[in-house]
């Protein structure tokens, strides 16, 4: 790279103080943009972990209120409490930013880990689930009178994982902090995502793994082929359909019978619900096949085929035998706080590139690995990708 010669730059500090600094200026000789400055970086502040102008106190304290607070409005009013004034389009591009140099380590396998954060003789719950937010998709067609591209509000869903470990007792360990993350990548996206997170904690070390998630064919159609390319020993390797979605689908299937009082369908959901829990499930399958006969409609063959098809996920006694959670209410809450109380809200449309690094951002918030974001932020990995 060529140097340009030292220029003028103004650094803000975590304080609210902003330095005049006179660092060197290099880019390479094809960068150059007629009427604009010349594409390059400053070398030095870089290897110091200053970017965009910004020290990398300002940056963690910028990205950690944008996942924190409801709107950039918001961290803006908090800065200024703070004394520090900042656009709210410097916070958005400073979070983001923060966030593109924590994927980019993460992608590259530097995520730091802490002793407590071995896999080795730990039981180790994972579970896969989806959401929904409104990204902004281009539209075809002129724009508006303003000169705006015009957009659809579509509907999407955004994929998230955790992973977590229980004790003997069934309780999770307090001193192992979750792991959440997602993207919107599609169902393979995500599990190549679980798969590096994985084998970064060196999962086949585990005791005990046990994959619990909804009736989902994408997720489902995907955990054998993880636990092969993990090497993870089959016998310690569980599925289980989470039980509360098998109850609440035990309840659909009374509701198909429409001759039925609504005593005689809690009934019999409550008699088949405690048939589950003991281990009974063959004759949960036969007793909703029973009921699920008639009219080929499609509410009865979907409600049919579920049971059947993950009938040999219905083992709670034995999960329960293990000290093992039956339940997916981990990925169900991590849904609600990281995209539905952040990226979910009347007329709020997101491009997709933004949705996904705040969902980065958030996760690590919410899952406690705050401090481990920052530093795949400010790794020598994170520098070469900004």
């Amino acid at each position: 790279m060529k140097s340009e010669g030292r220029q003028s730059v103004r650094v803000q500090t975590r304080g609210g103080i902003t330095i005049e600094l006179f660092p060197r200026y290099y880019r390479r000789p094809c960068d150059r943009r007629k009427g604009k400055r010349y594409k390059g970086v400053y070398a030095g502040l870089l290897l110091l972990g200053i970017h965009d102008q910004c020290t990398p106190g300002l940056a963690a304290m910028v990205s950690a209120y944008s996942a924190l607070l409801s709107s950039f409005e918001e961290v803006r009013q908090v800065l200024c409490d703070h004394g520090i004034t900042l656009d709210v389009k410097v916070i958005r591009k400073l979070a983001y930013r923060y966030a593109e140099r924590g994927r980019a380590a993460q992608q590259a396998g530097q995520i730091p880990l802490n002793d407590e954060d071995s896999l080795q003789g730990r039981r180790v719950f994972i579970s896969t689930d989806g959401g929904r937010t409104r990204l902004r998709e281009k539209k075809r067609g002129p724009k508006t009178q303003k000169g705006r591209t015009r957009y659809h509000g579509k509907w999407r869903e955004p994929k998230l994982l955790i992973i977590y470990v229980v004790d003997a007792e069934g309780k999770q360990e307090k001193s192992f902090s979750p792991f959440i993350d997602g993207c919107f990548n599609g169902p393979d996206g995500l599990f190549r995502l679980l798969k590096a997170y994985l084998e970064s904690l060196c999962v086949d070390q585990a005791d005990q793994v046990l994959f619990v998630a909804d009736g989902a064919h994408w997720i489902w159609n995907r955990v054998p082929g993880l636990v092969r390319k993990l090497g993870l020993n089959p016998d310690n390797v569980h599925e289980l359909l989470d039980f509360y979605h098998a109850v609440e689908h035990l309840g659909k299937v009374a509701g198909l019978r429409k001759k039925w009082s609504a005593k005689e369908r809690k009934s019999w959901v409550t008699k088949h619900r405690g048939l589950l829990l003991k281990g009974e499930a063959a004759t949960v399958v036969q007793a909703v096949q029973a009921i699920c006969r008639g009219r080929n409609s499609k509410a009865i063959k979907t409600e049919r085929e579920y049971f059947v098809r993950n009938e040999h996920r219905l083992s709670f006694p034995a999960i329960k035998a293990l000290n093992l959670p039956i339940g997916s209410g981990a990925i169900e809450s991590s849904i609600r706080r990281v995209v539905n109380l952040r990226l979910k809200g009347p007329c709020t449309f997101w491009y997709k590139e933004n949705a996904a690094k705040m969902i980065m951002l958030r996760s690590y918030y919410k899952a406690g690995r705050w401090n481990q974001l920052k530093l795949m932020a400010n790794s020598h990995i994170s520098q070469l990708a900004a």
